[in-house]
């Protein structure tokens, strides 16, 4: 009955979301992106456009690119914001050239091989220390992958599972990138012994932090910055291997770049937009003129080898090795 329900709901909200557009010339953007996140995006373009009627839709990456790639022309989405790069490869063919659009200078490395979309955010991971937690069991902080797997550690750990969380994928695809699969696999099978929770998603950990469960969480840096400003006692620390991070862009439905009105939004989004978000909530560099004003927040990060972060061929054969 409770599954009934909720495919009338989602059926139903998919029916207003095609009327909508259809009767008011809805703009429809599917954010990736948190929430808040979305809200502060959605108030930005409503100031912008008060005559627009523009839709900021909250649909995960993976749901997103693949009702994209299966509906073509037919999608209801005419801009997507904040897609992982893999996937935004993967729904290149159904994307707009966008190249003339953006006017912002980024990082030569990070600039996708592809015109079809731009990059929007860099979201790097680091070890997440609750210092109360440590000191209350009279343990040093660690500093290295392999500190970890230090017995005295044991039932203080989480990490989120790279099956259900970009985050924890993260972690293992620059484990397999430093030590190669057998390495990789090999060092998870070690640390598995200390690690009190897999999460599913990559805020699990700082939760469990944050409750006072585990004393060391591989998460994500913002979240981590976030609640240290809050007050909370955490600290960030860097394996000597770097932060291992993700990008994510953003990129026009292909046959949507006719339309005046999505162009503008885009433009706005890409242009303007991004630079608030850079300041107040995802802050890690892709400009090459770029200030970190979040307060707390590290300066000159030291990035993780990434290889392979586009490849979701790859992606899947790591995640069938995966156990945990």
């Amino acid at each position: 009955m409770k599954k009934l329900v909720a495919a009338l709901v989602v059926a139903a909200i998919v029916l207003v979301v095609i009327v909508t557009k259809q009767e008011q010339d809805t703009i429809i953007v599917y954010s990736s992106a948190e929430y808040f996140r979305n809200e502060a995006i959605q108030q930005m373009v409503n100031e912008k456009f008060p005559d627009w009627h523009v839709m900021i839709m909250y649909v995960p990456t993976a749901k997103a690119a693949s009702k994209i790639q299966s509906e073509g022309d037919s999608t209801d989405a005419d801009i997507v914001l904040g897609l992982e790069t893999s996937y935004m490869e993967r729904i290149k063919d159904n994307l707009a050239d966008i190249k003339s659009l953006s006017r912002k200078d980024y990082l030569p490395e990070i600039v996708p091989d592809s015109d079809k979309y731009v990059i929007w955010e860099r979201s790097g991971g680091c070890f997440a220390v609750n210092t109360e937690v440590l000191k209350k069991h009279n343990l040093p902080i660690p500093k290295t992958y392999d500190d970890l797997l230090d017995p005295q550690y044991k039932n203080l750990i989480a990490m989120p599972d790279p099956k259900s969380s970009g985050t924890g994928y993260n972690f293992y695809l620059n484990m397999v990138n430093e030590r190669g699969l057998d390495g990789a696999l090999e060092y998870f099978d070690k640390l598995a012994v200390n690690i009190k929770q897999f999460t599913e998603s990559g805020a699990g950990p700082v939760k469990l932090l944050l409750q006072g469960e585990i004393g060391i969480g591989l998460g994500m840096t913002f979240q981590v910055v976030n609640e240290i400003n809050n007050g909370n006692p955490l600290q960030i620390v860097f394996p000597e291997e770097g932060s291992p991070y993700s990008l994510t862009g953003v990129g026009i439905v292909k046959g949507r770049e006719n339309n005046p009105k999505v162009k503008a939004v885009a433009d706005y989004l890409i242009n303007e937009v991004i630079i608030y978000d850079k300041e107040n909530f995802s802050p890690e560099q892709i400009l090459k003129k770029q200030e970190i004003k979040i307060p707390n927040y590290p300066q000159n990060i030291q990035y993780a080898d990434m290889t392979g972060a586009d490849d979701l061929d790859l992606k899947d054969e790591l995640l069938e090795k995966w156990k945990y």
